[in-house]
């Protein structure tokens, strides 16, 4: 869905600007986790924390001219659920910023607000500000306030000997993202869709007691899995053979690499955890009594980096999740 880059240019260095920006506090002056987690957490008392957190989405990125303004609005409310879900947070308050041409239609502006209003109203809170802003094209940004305990699963938290396991399914988002590949223009189904974020607060609250490091699988289950690596100094070993796949990815006429290709596209918005072996079926256990599923995908060893073990072969992962600033193409087409 990205723009291309103009020729002559290199995408923005992401990854590298996220690990300069850890750089610019002191150890501690970022709150109960560093900078770059799944949220910001300021201690609030001497058993909970206040979890603060954003998410922007931008038109030609994540959002078309023609994707529903309610679905758009909704996504970017339950984008930042997610990052809440992810450290087993409590939301409290949402707020939404809109940047936007002056020529936009108040219609537009409105629609969004709706479809924010009524995803922060699910989660058991409602939008209580923001701001607007004029621009040269449409953003739509989603923060969210939470509360949680002081126990947070932080990225880094991941030990040898863990369990790597995840909520829900894996590739929903490159399964959403296939209608993007085929001629003509995608339906408004296949818009609303695309956006559609189911944010796992219950399975989250439930798991955070268990893990060792959590984290929302946004960009895909390779990307959530390198960055948990990196965080936390271990090599990862996911499993494809035992991943929950989308039904719609188990199509026998793809091939299981093409299927990779769609999983680890990005935007499932489930958890991945790494949790002690011993507890693994304890978690699986209160996840399933919160009314969501925990499968595992793999697991944490000594070492750096990330593996697959692909019918029983140790081979060498290549990341390939979202890249908003390297994506230039759709996803991989499922044939």
């Amino acid at each position: 869905m990205a723009r291309r880059a103009r020729a002559g240019t290199r995408p923005f260095p992401e990854r590298a600007f996220h690990r300069w920006l850890r750089t610019l506090a002191p150890v501690g002056a970022t709150g109960l986790l560093a900078m770059g987690d799944d949220v910001a957490a300021l201690p609030m008392g001497s058993d909970r924390s206040l979890l603060l957190t954003t998410d922007a989405l931008s038109e030609g990125t994540h959002f078309l001219d023609r994707s529903p303004p309610e679905s758009v609005g909704a996504a970017a409310i339950n984008a930042s659920l997610s990052d809440l879900a992810a450290k087993g947070g409590r939301p409290l308050a949402a707020l939404l910023d809109l940047l936007m041409p002056p020529s936009t239609p108040a219609r537009w502006a409105q629609k969004v607000a709706r479809g924010a209003e009524a995803a922060a109203r699910r989660s058991g809170c409602h939008l209580v500000g923001g701001d607007t802003k004029p621009a040269a094209g449409r953003s739509v940004v989603g923060t969210m306030v939470g509360i949680g305990g002081r126990k947070l699963a932080p990225r880094s938290g991941a030990r040898p000997g863990d369990l790597l396991v995840t909520t829900g399914l894996v590739g929903s988002g490159g399964a959403n993202a296939i209608p993007l590949t085929r001629r003509g223009a995608p339906s408004r189904r296949a818009l609303s869709r695309l956006l559609h974020i189911e944010p796992r607060l219950k399975e989250g609250a439930a798991l955070a007691p268990f893990a060792h490091a959590m984290l929302d699988t946004s960009d895909g289950m390779g990307e959530a899995s390198r960055l948990l690596a990196e965080s936390s100094r271990v090599r990862v070993l996911l499993e494809p053979d035992r991943f929950p796949w989308d039904s719609r990815l188990l199509d026998p006429r793809i091939p299981p690499t093409r299927r990779e290709e769609l999983g680890f596209f990005g935007g499932d918005y489930e958890l991945l955890a790494a949790v002690p072996a011993r507890v693994a079926e304890s978690a699986r256990a209160a996840v399933a009594r919160s009314g969501g599923s925990l499968s595992i995908v793999g697991r944490v060893e000594a070492g750096r980096g990330v593996r697959l073990l692909r019918s029983g072969r140790d081979v060498a992962f290549r990341s390939r999740g979202w890249d908003p600033f390297a994506r230039s193409r759709p996803p991989p087409s499922p044939r």
